[in-house]
């Protein structure tokens, strides 16, 4: 059975915390600026038919690994060096165009094609016996990291829902999917120690926040995105570990900063 670490638990609470950190500085900025100057913006985004911006994206993601029943098999003496595979959280940035259909003053269609960069770390932990002086049987724990990392292509397509404004803010929530390619040759990629495939589709849930300013609007935004296929290419993968893994799907928390 896999087992807890301090420092997976550090890196796991590390990226949520400091998302939600990041995301109550965006929120509390703005505010500030209009209780300040209070002046109602009418520069109109919300109004168009048709309407275009851009984003950038700071991100943080890692493999949903499923154990193979062959490791979870006590009896099982190939596997048996081997105590746990745990991913780990990894950030990356990406950034892409925005282009938003109105369908209602409340209600619009988002699509975001866009460029991400991706890293993923998986630490494998082996035992290993030594033999001291005294003749006894020692156990140590060694851990191997491997990394895959990955330029992938997306195209996210979104539903938006947004609460009615108050004076230069308003609430949204965004839901739907995303098709996504790797870039890198599926040879390429086949020699890494982890092999993965290069295609997926994802379910995405996000929300944030509209602010509106005299020229532009800005929109910060948390989305959780969940891998539906399965990356994992067993044939490709290191064979001191591979009959370990099942399945390995992707799955990442991105801060969104739009501006339209």
């Amino acid at each position: 059975m896999q087992t807890a670490h301090f420092r997976h638990q550090f890196h796991l609470y590390r990226a949520k915390i400091s998302l939600v950190l990041l995301f109550t500085l965006l929120l509390t900025v703005p505010t500030l600026g209009q209780a300040r100057y209070g002046e109602i913006s009418k520069a109109g985004q919300d109004d168009k038919l048709v309407s275009y911006g851009f984003f950038l994206a700071t991100h943080t993601n890692y493999w949903r690994l499923k154990y193979s029943d062959a490791f979870l098999d006590p009896n099982n003496t190939e596997l048996r060096d081997i105590q746990s595979i745990v991913p780990v959280y990894t950030a990356g940035f990406s950034l892409g165009f925005l282009v938003t259909f109105r369908l209602h003053d409340q209600a619009n269609i988002l699509f975001t094609p866009k460029v991400g960069f991706y890293e993923f770390r998986t630490d494998v932990n082996t035992f290993s016996v030594s033999q001291p002086g005294n003749g006894e049987n020692n156990f140590l724990r060694n851990t191997e990291t491997y990394v895959n990392e990955a330029t992938m292509v997306e195209f996210p397509l979104l539903f938006k829902y947004k609460a009615q404004r108050f004076n230069n803010t308003r609430m949204f929530f965004t839901g739907g999917g995303s098709y996504m390619f790797r870039t890198k040759e599926q040879e390429e990629a086949d020699i890494e120690d982890i092999a993965t495939l290069g295609r997926d589709v994802t379910v995405d849930l996000g929300l944030g926040f509209d602010f509106y300013f005299k020229y532009f609007k800005f929109s910060p935004e948390v989305r959780f995105s969940h891998g539906l296929l399965n990356m994992y290419r067993a044939e490709a993968t290191n064979p001191a570990f591979r009959d370990a893994i099942s399945e390995m799907r992707r799955k990442s928390i991105t801060l969104y900063l739009h501006f339209q």
